[in-house]
């Protein structure tokens, strides 16, 4: 019924890009953000937007910190349940990626005034479900009339001021761990397409709609550097805000990504969302490739991820104790690189 429903509606198809993809360059972020004046920054305020860090941080008292964020996109899957599951674990992703714990959430709906609100009840109760399950309160909401849809959330979450994993705290020698594979943004493009095979459909929703919970849970166990959720700007966008923040060079070994099956195959024949030749312009200064590494290994470093995997900056000798309790969570970990002292470039990809 599942799959019946799907190619009835085909949410991705009544949007012109999907999922996190849809986002705005970082290059044309970047440049807008850099000529707002400076507003005077409360006492209060632990982590803002000067790093390009997951989320905010605002201590309310010496053991007590709330941790902000929002984040909504247009349908990366053609079942409204599954995308409201995915929309609510990606939100939910930057509340761990800092170490913290969601704790209240506030819904976000764009939807087209003429469209089936059976599809929209579906959306929202697969928010509600993934909500429930990372044991979040949905607080209310907020819609607009829109002529493409988009879905999301607000999260509020909570975090020990001294326990705050941030993107500025990578040290030389740091192991770098990935938690999810890659490439969901160019199998969304293909899905977008008709092109995808329907288990690969299914594998690719059970990642997004997957919590980055244990993960999170597994870095304030053992203690780590430095942490940021790889979602729109792609594993290098965003490897290059935590090099930026921590004021050193990353390098990912390129062997050693993980990536979804179909997904080079399908780069190499072109099948690539618009967001992913915005990701490769706006990395291109910033980053070195060794010779050998091919054009479409080089495309899913920058695809447009949504909902994807933590990369998390560890001490070698936490490295082990850090794989062990990711392991017994039942998340998925590659080691994918090294942290290094500043060089020429703040990002080094390795054949």
């Amino acid at each position: 019924m599942r799959h019946a429903r799907n190619e009835a509606v085909r949410l991705t198809e009544q949007v012109s890009c999907a999922g996190c993809a849809a986002k705005l360059s970082p290059l044309d972020l970047s440049q807008v953000l850099s000529a707002l004046p400076g507003a005077p920054r409360s006492k209060g305020v632990l982590i803002g937007p000067e790093t390009w860090d997951d989320a905010g941080v605002y201590r309310i008292s010496p053991t007590r910190a709330l941790v902000q964020t929002v984040d909504f996109f247009t349908p990366m899957v053609n079942d409204p349940f599954d995308f409201g599951r995915i929309a609510a674990a990606n939100a939910l992703s930057d509340v761990y990626a800092m170490g913290g714990t969601p704790m209240t959430a506030l819904s976000i709906v764009c939807y087209p005034e003429s469209g089936d609100m059976a599809v929209l009840g579906e959306i929202l109760r697969g928010g509600a479900a993934t909500l429930k399950q990372a044991r979040v309160a949905l607080m209310g909401g907020h819609s607009v009339r829109d002529k493409e849809m988009k879905f999301g959330f607000a999260v509020t979450g909570e975090v020990h001021p001294k326990r705050i994993v941030s993107n500025a705290g990578a040290k030389s020698g740091d192991m770098l761990v990935l938690t999810k594979p890659l490439g969901v943004g160019i199998l969304a493009t293909a899905l977008k397409q008709r092109l995808l095979p329907e288990e690969t459909v299914d594998l690719m929703t059970t990642q997004m709609a997957t919590l980055n919970r244990a993960a999170g849970e597994a870095m304030q166990a053992v203690g780590v550097s430095a942490a940021t959720d790889v979602t729109g700007f792609g594993l290098l966008g965003h490897a290059l805000n935590v090099a930026r923040a921590s004021r050193k060079t990353i390098r990912i070994w390129s062997a050693a990504v993980p990536v979804l099956p179909g997904v080079l195959e399908l780069a190499a024949r072109g099948v690539m969302p618009g967001g992913l030749m915005t990701n490769a312009s706006y990395a291109a200064p910033h980053v070195t490739f060794d010779a050998g590494i091919s054009e479409p290994l080089r495309h899913v470093l920058v695809d447009p991820q949504t909902s994807g995997g933590l990369l998390i900056a560890v001490r070698p000798s936490r490295a082990t104790a850090l794989m062990r309790r990711l392991a017994r969570g039942k998340v998925f970990a590659t080691v994918v690189g090294e942290v290094l002292p500043r060089r020429t470039r703040p990002l080094e990809v390795a054949a």
